[in-house]
């Protein structure tokens, strides 16, 4: 009898530190894509009282200096109006994204940067491109991969749920909207997926002898 309210009380002990830490990543996703947004407001006044001049630190595509902009592009954008498409979108996703680990999040972030920046770079010459869609489309891909990399019932949830509400936006990987950057789109969800597959959970094998 004892032993039965042990290993009961044993699962239930790891059942709430699991909710517990699930708690603390939400919390600390939360926060890191709530101080990124800032950032990018902040930025955005600036620029607004500069009369857009920090634009030119964005993506110039088949320019070595251009190449700077990579890390730079996803806090510019083309105006508050710009600015406030991308936000929310950013902050669901960039959220969900950063839910189950966020040591993986900032990761995946940095490889969704520089693969959605460098394909960017290569497919736009002598065009600047500025805006947090790549990471937008980023998240989307990681968060779809993670689902079927990972294979864990809390990230199949989400994938399914944000492929139900977010599906629309693959309509912006197609190159017939004047002045919006499909290829920044389109490298951003590659650079997801390629995130995806890197920072997936590793199998355990175990054989019996």
């Amino acid at each position: 009898m004892s032993e039965r309210g042990d290993y009961s009380g044993s699962r239930f002990g790891s059942a709430k530190r699991g909710a517990g830490a699930l708690l603390s990543g939400a919390l600390s996703a939360l926060m890191i894509v709530v101080a990124m947004l800032a950032v990018m407001w902040v930025v955005e006044g600036v620029d607004y009282t500069m009369g857009g001049a920090l634009d030119r630190f964005g993506i110039l595509g088949w320019d070595a200096d251009g190449l700077v902009g990579i890390l730079f592009a996803p806090f510019l954008h083309g105006g508050f109006g710009h600015l406030m498409a991308n936000s929310l979108p950013l902050l669901v996703l960039g959220f969900l994204a950063g839910l189950r680990s966020v040591g993986r999040f900032l990761w995946a972030s940095l490889i969704i940067i520089l693969i959605g920046g460098l394909g960017t770079w290569v497919t736009s010459p002598e065009v600047y491109t500025v805006g947090a869609s790549g990471l937008i489309f980023g998240y989307f891909g990681y968060i779809m991969a993670r689902g079927v990399f990972d294979r864990q019932l809390l990230d199949i949830v989400i994938a399914v749920g944000v492929g139900i509400a977010y599906y629309g936006i693959l309509a912006g990987l197609l190159p017939n909207q004047p002045g919006i950057s499909w290829q920044g789109h389109l490298f951003g969800l590659i650079g997801g997926v390629v995130a995806g597959w890197v920072l997936r959970r590793k199998k355990l094998h175990v054989t019996a002898y």
